[in-house]
């Protein structure tokens, strides 16, 4: 009679805990590396010590020397909590009472910084020296409103050529939403489509047409990564390693690359202000507004959940929310 193996497989470290969960959640990899880097930040600054052994002045000092040492921003500061709640909350499980305790550093209400239509025009003049689709994807975030990740993680059947339209897909809190594709980039957009299609033509040929679907699509519908449909519209030159699941597949354009570029253009455009891709979302967002369209129509169009968050946008019109005249213009 043979004697059962009951020997219990090794446990899991921390980080390694924290992964599973994070992906158990289906958060994004950029959350899980911000989150494993806080929680590495949090264990080596009171000497590597395990979590379970520390409590409420421990997280309570890490804040304070982030905040008085570090001098980091109130956003940063709570993008680090996040990370630690998540850690006590989600992987070890510990019910403690001073978890809810923590209050969220106040943001400060700053308004958001918008360009002008000429400096618009300027910026986009200098996207002649940006590499194809860099350029189509300036002139998107400011024609549709997209965030730079929307717009990257574009995906071949969400774009609706007949009807003008853009859906896009598992925006900032999860939602869709519908947005426009400007008549100025139809062909353009046709073009990158036809150029994209002979690339997964290529691909097919030879055996590397996948990409990454979320939610485990890829199960569900095993031929589905394959398909045109789900193919990214930007998708990246070079095949690369899912760092997830270590596949060789064609990701799509890395936003670096654009980020790059935005900044770089704007300096060649003579534009002194601080300019990222998500000023062109903001700059999109007061146009309209300037062009006399109502605030829930901006709302939709930008996927916000509360008309407030769309309401920042007021402050920074020419002549302020409610058209006021300076006194002294009266004199």
């Amino acid at each position: 009679m043979t004697q059962e193996n009951t020997t219990m497989p090794p446990a899991k470290k921390l980080l390694e805990q924290v992964r599973e969960k994070i992906r158990y959640k289906h958060y994004s990899l950029s959350t899980e590396k911000t989150y494993i880097s806080w929680i590495k930040h949090y264990i080596i600054f009171h000497g590597k010590r395990h979590p379970a052994d520390m409590g409420a002045v421990e997280v309570e000092r890490f804040l304070t020397y982030l905040a008085n040492d570090r001098h980091v921003s109130s956003s940063t500061q709570n993008q680090a909590l996040s990370a630690i709640l998540f850690l006590y909350r989600d992987v070890l499980a510990l019910k403690l009472p001073w978890l809810g305790s923590f209050e969220r550093s106040k943001k400060p209400q700053r308004l958001p910084v918008v360009l002008t239509q000429s400096e618009v025009q300027a910026l986009l003049s200098e996207t002649a020296t940006a590499p194809e689709p860099v350029g189509l994807i300036f002139r998107m975030l400011y024609g549709t409103g997209m965030r730079l990740m929307e717009a990257v993680r574009l995906r071949v059947k969400d774009v609706e050529l007949t009807r003008q339209e853009i859906v896009v897909r598992d925006g900032k809190g999860g939602k869709d939403r519908v947005t426009m594709l400007p008549d100025s980039l139809l062909e353009a957009m046709r073009h990158q489509l036809a150029k994209r299609r002979e690339w997964h033509e290529n691909d097919l040929k030879m055996g590397k047409a996948d990409v990454w679907l979320p939610n485990a699509l890829a199960v569900k519908y095993p031929n589905a990564p394959k398909k045109w449909g789900w193919q990214y519209v930007f998708a990246a030159r070079k095949y690369s390693i899912d760092p997830r699941s270590q596949a060789e597949r064609r990701h799509h354009i890395d936003e670096k690359q654009v980020q790059r570029y935005v900044k770089k253009a704007a300096q060649a455009a003579g534009v002194v202000k601080p300019t990222s891709p998500h000023t062109l979302r903001h700059s999109f967002a007061t146009h309209i507004l300037q062009a006399g369209y109502d605030i829930r129509t901006v709302q939709e169009l930008l996927g916000h959940s509360d008309v407030s968050t769309t309401m920042i946008y007021t402050h920074v019109l020419n002549k302020g929310s409610k058209a006021v005249v300076s006194p002294l213009d009266n004199l």
